[in-house]
């Protein structure tokens, strides 16, 4: 069984109902360009709107954040993920979805409770040492450490907030050591928020009247913790990506990294509506179809998109639930390509002109891209 269906079915069993709609398109009016967790298509109904499926919801949300792109090619780091999450809205508290998440690892997922360490918020000058918490990992057998920024989770510099819980696996060889706060070795693999309060301007807490519980649980690294690898893309999720790139293009591991999540990622932005632009959604998928470009021609011009199998846009798409727009997706990509390297030609030429041989000031850079369209970014590459 995936361990999406073993998540989702874990907590069916437990009265928790599926919410439908995964899609990386945030509902109309909110102001963010793509969904970042699992919890934000349900901010309303965190703030007290009633949800039509009820108080304890179990989904899976497909999630991209443009705050990681630096960070991809790393072991861990996406740009698109899978985030499995529960939610209790006014329900249950912070005992029992601490106990079902230890049950779920424990017996769902067979991992050896050995392997687990804890955070527990330790409180602060506002609010106290999440006592409940503390005590249910005791009697759980299951060893704590109190932090205090670290178990604190927040949306943003206001509205709903509070102490959360994160359970950590051991990844190292040997008998576990340190803690997770001292050793990296502990990785995190499921953090459970208590939704308890609401920050305001001025710094203030006050509590909410709908206490809420949100979980959230990366798929990729839950497999790479499973499989025992040492990078999501070593996992199952990654098989053909991971046997088909280095056999089509000769890269350092780290860029190989960037080009199989750039790729991956443009596929499923575009399967979910999103065409490349020079503004918004567009232009986040278009700087990802651009870099993979740029990392391929580095070392050799010749590389092309077309010569991406099917394979590919097939597993992902499929996996994502967009089958039906693979040739839709593998057309755009190829289009975006032809696009990037008329560009490119473009800006070889005009660069060319007696005018920009010196160094180019910021007029220059502006000048450049009101009147011929490149981007500084491009600029800087063709000069470089």
């Amino acid at each position: 069984m995936s361990l999406d269906k073993t998540f989702i079915d874990f907590f069916v069993q437990r009265g928790h109902i599926p919410t439908t709609g995964s899609s990386l398109i945030p509902r109309p009016g909110d102001p963010v360009l793509f969904t970042t967790s699992g919890m934000h298509p349900l901010t309303p109904y965190l703030e007290g709107e009633p949800h039509p499926l009820g108080r304890r919801l179990v989904g899976v949300q497909r999630c991209l954040r443009t705050t990681d792109l630096d960070e991809v090619g790393d072991p861990t780091h996406l740009t698109v993920f899978e985030m499995l999450g529960s939610w209790s809205l006014g329900d249950y508290g912070s005992e029992q979805t601490l106990r079902w998440g230890f049950e779920l690892l424990r017996d769902g997922f067979g991992i050896d409770p050995g392997r687990m360490y804890v955070t527990v918020f330790g409180g602060d000058d506002q609010v106290e040492l999440d006592q409940e918490s503390l005590r249910t990992w005791q009697s759980l057998g299951v060893p704590v450490e109190l932090t205090t920024d670290d178990n604190w989770w927040s949306n943003g510099p206001t509205g709903p907030c509070g102490p959360d819980s994160e359970i950590f696996l051991w990844t190292g060889d040997g008998s576990p050591e340190g803690t997770p706060t001292t050793d990296d070795r502990w990785v995190e693999v499921w953090n459970h928020v208590m939704m308890r309060y609401r920050r305001y301007d001025d710094g203030s807490l006050e509590p909410l009247q709908q206490r809420n519980i949100d979980t959230g649980l990366g798929l990729e690294r839950l497999s790479m913790l499973l499989e025992g690898k040492k990078s999501v893309y070593e996992t199952e999720l990654f098989e053909p990506w991971m046997r088909i790139i280095p056999e089509l293009w000769k890269l350092d591991e780290e860029s190989e990294r960037i080009v199989i999540d750039h790729l991956r990622s443009s596929m499923v932005i575009i399967g979910d509506g999103v065409h490349p632009s020079n503004t918004g959604r567009g232009y986040v998928l278009r700087r990802l179809i651009r870099r993979v470009l740029t990392l391929l021609w580095r070392t050799d011009d010749s590389r092309t998109l077309s010569d991406l199998p099917l394979e590919l846009f097939e597993h992902t798409l499929h996996h994502f639930h967009q089958g039906e727009v693979v040739t839709l997706v593998r057309r755009m990509l190829i289009d975006e390509e032809i696009r990037f390297t008329n560009l490119l030609e473009r800006g070889r030429r005009i660069l060319s002109h007696e005018r920009f041989q010196k160094t180019l000031d910021q007029n220059d850079f502006e000048y450049l891209h009101e009147t011929h369209g490149l981007p500084r970014e491009l600029v800087l590459s063709l000069v470089g």
